[in-house]
C-alpha cells in the first residue's frame, strides 16, 4: 500500500491553507435553502447551453438527451452535446465559459469538479463547480498488452513485479496511461499495481493519454497498461493488441464514474434552465437503462458525431457481457455500466469525500483538509431531488445523501461516518 511521502505531503499542506480560505466563497451559495427551487414550473430563461463530452461510454446519457429529444420536452430545445477530444481540452473549455467560445457544462470526471473548483488544476485560478448528478456507475478497466498474455492476469497484478523489475533493470521505461490525475481511472490503476507489490510511484510512471489515443499508442508498443472506460477495452481485444485483466466494478462495484458538472455561475445565472437541463439528464438516464431501448441506443451513439465506433464494439459491455480477450468470458456481470438503476444517477456526498480522503491516501491532499466546505459547495444533490421530483420520481431520491460503508477488492473498507479508518488502514 501507499504511503504519503514527505515530498507530497508538504506540498499538498503548503497548498491546504491557501485552500482552506478560499472556502469562504463556497460557502455562501452552498448555504442555500435545499428548497430553494421548489415552485419554478415556468419555461427556463434561455433554451440553450454548451455541455462536452468524451467519446466513451459514460456519456450515453448527455447524446440520447440530446438524440431523442429530452432537452426540447423540457423547453431547451437548442442544447448543443459537443464532442471534446480530451479530458484537458474539456477543462480548458470549461474554464472558458460558452460566453468566450467555451463550454457551460460537461459529462466529466466527477473529481475534476473538484479540482477545478479549488483551482488545482486551473492555473491557480478558481473556476467553481457543480455536480448536479452522476451519470453512471461502473465501465472502466485495466488492460494490459498482450506481451503479457501468458500471465494470464485477472485482479492480481503480482506477475508483473518480478517482470517490470527486470525491465526497469534493463532501462525499460515502463509506462501505464491513465486519463487523468487523481481521479477514479488513476487510483484504480494505483489499486490493482499496488496490491500486486507493484509500486506505482517508483516501479512504473504512470502518463496521462486521452482515451481515445489508448489503443493506438498501445499499439505503438509504448505502454504496458492502461486504465480507462469502454469500449476502447474491446477496441484493444478486436484489434489483437492486449486483454482486459479487471473491470473497475471487480475492484469497487457499483463505484461512482462520471458526472454531469456544470458552472455554477451558469447555474447561479439561470437556475429554471439548470432544473431543466437536469431533468432532461435525468430522464434519458432512465431511458438508457430500459432494456427495450439498448439497442437503439447503440444505433444512436456509434454514429460519428457521437462515440463513432462500430455498435459491435459498445454492445457486449454495456449489456453485461465481458470477454477479456484471455480465453475468460463472463456473461450476465454484476459490474456492468449502469446510467439510472441502483441509484447511479444520484451524487452522494459520501463518494466526493471518498475522493478527497483518496487523494490524501496518495499524497495530493493534506490529511488536515477540510472536506466538508468543499462538498457542500460543489454538490448540489438539493438540484437532483427537485429534478427527480419534476420528472415523476420521488421514489427514486434515496434517504440520505450517504450509501454508507463501500466495500473494495482487496478488503478494505471506506466508512463516510469514519473516513480518517480508511486513511489509516491505506498507509498500514
Amino acid at each position: 500500500m501507499a504511503k504519503l511521502s514527505r515530498r507530497k505531503f508538504l506540498a499538498s499542506a503548503a497548498g491546504a491553507a491557501a485552500l482552506t480560505q478560499t472556502l469562504g466563497h463556497y460557502s455562501t451559495s452552498a448555504q442555500r435553502s435545499p428548497g430553494v427551487y421548489i415552485g419554478y414550473r415556468d419555461t427556463p430563461e434561455i433554451t440553450t447551453a454548451k455541455i462536452g463530452f468524451i467519446p466513451v461510454t459514460s456519456c450515453c446519457p448527455l447524446i440520447i438527451a440530446k438524440a431523442k429529444g429530452f432537452f426540447a420536452k423540457y423547453g431547451m430545445p437548442d442544447v448543443e452535446v459537443a464532442k471534446q477530444p480530451s479530458w484537458a481540452v474539456m477543462r480548458d473549455k470549461l474554464m472558458l465559459g460558452s460566453e468566450n467560445g467555451g463550454l457551460d457544462g460537461g459529462h466529466l470526471l466527477f473529481p475534476m469538479a473538484y479540482l477545478m473548483a479549488t483551482g488545482e488544476i486551473t492555473y491557480g485560478r478558481k473556476v467553481p463547480m457543480y455536480i448536479l448528478a452522476r451519470l453512471n456507475l461502473n465501465g472502466q478497466g485495466v488492460s494490459v498488452s498482450n506481451a503479457y498474455k501468458d500471465l494470464k492476469l485477472g485482479v492480481n497484478s503480482s506477475p508483473l513485479k518480478s517482470i517490470f523489475a527486470q525491465k526497469a533493470k534493463s532501462g525499460k521505461n515502463l509506462l501505464c496511461a491513465i486519463p487523468y490525475r487523481r481521479v477514479t481511472g488513476d487510483f484504480f490503476m494505483r489499486w490493482w499495481l499496488a496490491d500486486g507489490g507493484i509500486d506505482p510511484e517508483r516501479d512504473v510512471s504512470l502518463i496521462v493519454v486521452p482515451p481515445p489515443q489508448m489503443v493506438a499508442n498501445m499499439r505503438a508498443g509504448s505502454m504496458e497498461a492502461f486504465c480507462v472506460v469502454d469500449p476502447w477495452h474491446q477496441r484493444l481485444i478486436k484489434e489483437g493488441i492486449g486483454y482486459s485483466t479487471v473491470t473497475s466494478g471487480e475492484l469497487w462495484n457499483n463505484h461512482p464514474e462520471k458526472a454531469l458538472a456544470v458552472r455554477a455561475d451558469w447555474v447561479d445565472k439561470y437556475p429554471k434552465a439548470a432544473k431543466a437541463l437536469l431533468a432532461a439528464v435525468l430522464e434519458a438516464q432512465m431511458w438508457c437503462d430500459r432494456a427495450d431501448n439498448k439497442e437503439e441506443m447503440f444505433q444512436i451513439v456509434s454514429q460519428r458525431q457521437w462515440i463513432g465506433m462500430n455498435t459491435d464494439l459498445i454492445r457486449d459491455r454495456i449489456l453485461g457481457k465481458f470477454d477479456y480477450g484471455n480465453g475468460r468470458v463472463i456473461e450476465n456481470s454484476p459490474h456492468a455500466i449502469k446510467f439510472w438503476r441502483e441509484s447511479a444517477s444520484y451524487p452522494y456526498k459520501s463518494h466526493d469525500l471518498w475522493f478527497l480522503i483518496e487523494d490524501m491516501r496518495w499524497g495530493y491532499r493534506s490529511p488536515e483538509f477540510e472536506t466538508k466546505p468543499l462538498i457542500e459547495a460543489v454538490n448540489r444533490e438539493d438540484l437532483w431531488r427537485e429534478a427527480a421530483k419534476l420528472i415523476g420520481q420521488e421514489k427514486a431520491i434515496p434517504p440520505s445523501t450517504s450509501r454508507g460503508v463501500e466495500k473494495f477488492f482487496n478488503g478494505l473498507k471506506f466508512d463516510p461516518e469514519n473516513p480518517q479508518a480508511y486513511l489509516i488502514s491505506t498507509n498500514l
